[in-house]
């Protein structure tokens, strides 16, 4: 019999480990709405992080900014319900938390300079569509994916998306008077520093917050400093609700290349995070129909998130965590915390207040949440041996792939389409290590 935890039920009875394991499992409300909203509070800053960015990248300020942090949150609820709820085949019914994927900034970023908002969700819609299907036979390429190539890939993610945080923190990615300011800085050490803190000098709750506790803190410094506009606030309005292609709808060839091959890459993390939520949460594996239903609503939720102005979504990882932290299973826990951003996702007041964050707080806790996907792909990394075969792999997808990333313009013989691709980083390096792992002998050969 499992140890009995501290849980409690209805009329304040122990629950057991074994219930605590069932994804179908309804806590009392009481403790199921506080559980939900920690899940909330774990993914909200990565959540309303990329549209923020890639608002920065298009030069939207004001309202458009508000609309696209509104929509993250909106459509990041519609997306977890998806998964927690399901219907048919689609949905894991487990307790996956959806949200705004960082995988897709450095993609999204050239397709915003080049093509324009229209381009990129035009094509995070074809993208989600695309990744609905992969859903339906993913399960068979389980095996050409092992930690070796998946851990090659977020490593990849994490390295391109560092220098993003770095510029943030120094003042934002785009044209900034004072860039590089010792106001900026100080102010993203600050956040880091206090992150740190209650990471490790804390526990539970407030430890799994502490990207939230950093935000907050950096934000709340900024504000005597004169670095935060409150105009845009007083100017939002209470209540709206989501409105369709507000930025169009624009078919853009590269940009749909660009976004089936993310695709691909964010089924991968995806059919990871199902197996780490089985795993943590209930010590066992992942069946073929969860990981099928999940990257299905996966790529569901990406499909309709577009048309709203939502960036592509995906699994968080960090929730995958949190779900092993608490011990509960709970879909439903889940479910609650669904509700509470499509709540907040309808009301302008909440995005306008996120909106005016200073660039150097957000660089702060961006370049900790880029540093830790890229700490997550050494850790896959780690799961193998690495033999001298498997350095060898790594060494030529890292070298490539990040090379052209550091020096995009060593592509420009190559056309539009191709470059769009290559310019990342993470498509290059991606096809290398799936295609090196396949054809390079595990053993070589013995010399004569």
């Amino acid at each position: 019999m499992s140890k009995v935890s501290q849980a409690t039920g209805n009329g304040g009875a122990m629950v057991d480990a074994e219930t605590l394991k069932d994804p179908n499992y309804c806590p009392p409300l009481k403790e199921a709405i506080p559980l939900g909203i920690q899940h909330v509070l774990a993914m909200f800053a990565g959540n309303v992080t990329v549209p923020i960015i890639i608002a920065g990248v298009a030069g939207l300020s004001g309202g458009d900014k508000i609309f696209l942090i509104q929509t993250a949150m909106f459509v990041a609820g519609i997306a977890t319900l998806i998964q927690t709820i399901g219907f048919g085949p689609v949905g894991a019914r487990l307790p996956i938390v959806q949200g705004t994927s960082f995988a897709f900034i450095p993609i999204m970023i050239p397709i915003v300079k080049t093509a324009g908002l229209g381009a990129l969700f035009a094509s995070a819609a074809i993208g989600g569509v695309f990744h609905f299907f992969l859903g339906t036979f993913i399960g068979k390429f389980r095996g050409i994916l092992p930690p070796l190539v998946t851990g090659i890939v977020v490593l990849s993610i994490g390295l391109a998306l560092i220098p993003i945080g770095i510029k943030y923190a120094a003042g934002g990615a785009g044209p900034v008077p004072d860039f590089g300011a010792w106001h900026h800085l100080g102010l993203a050490f600050l956040v880091i520093v206090v992150i740190l803190i209650v990471k490790f000098m804390t526990k539970g709750f407030l430890s799994a917050s502490a990207i939230l506790v950093g935000l907050v803190v950096g934000y709340l410094v900024a504000i005597p400093m004169g670095m935060v506009d409150f105009g845009r606030v007083a100017s939002a309005g209470w209540f709206a609700l989501p409105s369709l292609l507000q930025y169009g709808f624009e078919i853009n060839t590269a940009a749909v290349a660009g976004m089936l091959l993310m695709s691909v890459v964010s089924a991968i993390e995806t059919v990871g995070d199902i197996s780490g939520i089985t795993t943590g949460g209930a010590g066992r594996e992942a069946t073929d129909k969860e990981i099928a239903g999940g990257t299905m609503a996966d790529g569901l939720g990406t499909a309709v998130g577009a048309f709203f102005g939502a960036m592509p979504n995906t699994s968080y990882s960090q929730n995958v965590g949190l779900v092993a932290l608490t011990g509960v299973m709970s879909r439903h826990v889940v479910t609650c915390g669904a509700v509470f951003l499509i709540i907040a996702g309808l009301f302008p007041k909440l995005g306008a207040v996120i909106s005016v964050m200073p660039n150097a707080v957000l660089g702060g806790a961006s370049i900790i949440m880029f540093g830790m996907i890229a700490g997550a792909g050494l850790k896959l990394l780690s799961m193998t041996a690495l033999s001298r075969r498997d350095m060898v792999i790594i060494a030529v997808s890292l070298g490539v792939g990040l090379g052209i990333q550091a020096v995009p313009e060593s592509v420009k013989a190559f056309p539009e389409m191709a470059q769009l691709l290559l310019k990342s980083g993470l498509a290059p390096a991606a096809f290398l290590a799936v295609v090196l792992n396949l054809i390079i002998p595990k053993e070589a050969p013995e010399k004569t």
